[in-house]
Parts: C-alpha cells; sequence; structure tokens
C-alpha cells in the first residue's frame, strides 16, 4: 500500500481601486486661476499703493480689505486671497465721530456680512449693497488681526442657489444699519450649498 503526501497552499491576487463621488475633488485646496486675478486687479490695487505711499510718507490713515475663499459643497476649497482693498465709507468715517460725542452699544456692532450681485465700483458715498442676492446677513467673529492696529472679523454665508457673487459689505446691524465698507470683485460663480467665507480686516494706521 502506498502513501499520498502533499501540501495544499491557497494563492490569489488582490486588485484594489479607488472609486471617487462623483464631483469630489482630487485636491481639497486650490487656487483660483491666474487670469481670475489679473482681471480682478483694479479691485485691489488702488488701496495698495496708496496704504504702501501713506506708511512711506508716515501718515495717519484707514485700510479695508478682503480675503476670500470658497467653501464648495463638494469639500473643495478654493482659495482666491485677496480680492478687494476698496474704500472705509463716509458713513463710517462720519459714525466714528458721533460715537465719540455719545457711544452707543451699536459701536462694537460691525459684524455683519452680507453679499451681493452688485458690479459698480464702490465709492465712499456707499451706504448700502447695490444689488442683493437674496441671502440673509450672518454674523461674523469680531478678533484682533495680526497687530494692534487691525480690527478682523470673518463670516461665511451659504448659498441656496446659482448666483455670480460680485460684492461684500459690512454693516453694523443684521437688516439696516451703518455701512462700514463695501467691496466689489470679479464674479465668484455658486450653486446650492456651496458657501463663501470672507474675512474683512479694517486697518487704522496712526501718523508719525
Amino acid at each position: 500500500m502506498s502513501s499520498l503526501e502533499g501540501k495544499m497552499q491557497p494563492t490569489g491576487e488582490l486588485t484594489m481601486r479607488v472609486i471617487r463621488a462623483q464631483g469630489v475633488s482630487r485636491s481639497t485646496t486650490a487656487k483660483v486661476g491666474l487670469w481670475w486675478k489679473i482681471r480682478n486687479l483694479r479691485n485691489v490695487w488702488p488701496g495698495l499703493w496708496r496704504h504702501s505711499l501713506a506708511k512711506t510718507l508716515r501718515m495717519n490713515h484707514m485700510l479695508g480689505t478682503l480675503h476670500v475663499r470658497k467653501l464648495c459643497g463638494n469639500g473643495e476649497v478654493i482659495d482666491y486671497g485677496l480680492v478687494s482693498t476698496q474704500l472705509v465709507t463716509d458713513a463710517f468715517a462720519e459714525y466714528m465721530v458721533d460715537e465719540l460725542q455719545a457711544e452707543t452699544s451699536e459701536w462694537g456692532d460691525f459684524k455683519f456680512h452680507d453679499s451681493g450681485v452688485g458690479v459698480t465700483g464702490a465709492a465712499v458715498g456707499d451706504t448700502d449693497m447695490e444689488t442683493t442676492d437674496g441671502e440673509s446677513r450672518v454674523t461674523g467673529s469680531q478678533i484682533e488681526g495680526a497687530t494692534a492696529e487691525i480690527y478682523k472679523s470673518v463670516g461665511t454665508i451659504t448659498y441656496s442657489g446659482g448666483v455670480a457673487v460680485t460684492e461684500h459689505g459690512l454693516f453694523s446691524m443684521v437688516t439696516g444699519g451703518t455701512l462700514m465698507d463695501r467691496h466689489v470683485f470679479g464674479a465668484i460663480n455658486v450653486v446650492a450649498t456651496d458657501a463663501i467665507e470672507f474675512t474683512y480686516q479694517f486697518t487704522s494706521v496712526s501718523g508719525a
């Protein structure tokens, strides 16, 4: 009688494939295209050269800046960076003088962010948004910026439908109130569930 001896060793192959959800970007963070920045330069340059000149001459001045990030509904973040260095309004300057005479509780409430679709350039005489986009104002943060001379407020607006956002304003109330600063920039297209994070900074530089 003979005996059979042997060994059985299992073999196989494993193949893996990543399946991404439709519409989700491979990169969660992206920079806006160079062409957008070039076209938008006209909204950035005016305030920058005035600020640089005033600092060089050691002159007191005020500067408002706006940085933007688009938070897409699919998880992608598009960083537009500095989109505008426009104008602190006459209404805010006059309001400061009034507050020095008789302070009100509204003085500490410039934290309400609004956005719109107006395209007319910002002017010191502005008192409101040019054209609303239908979304309510949101309450932003109130913190100190990189230096003690900078007031910073960050607010995020989530959109309920498709729109091309082109303007931003910072107000002292959730409705009405005083417009501190209005900014106009190149169109940022959003769809439902997209959001835009607005970072507004107000710099007040003392003189020599």
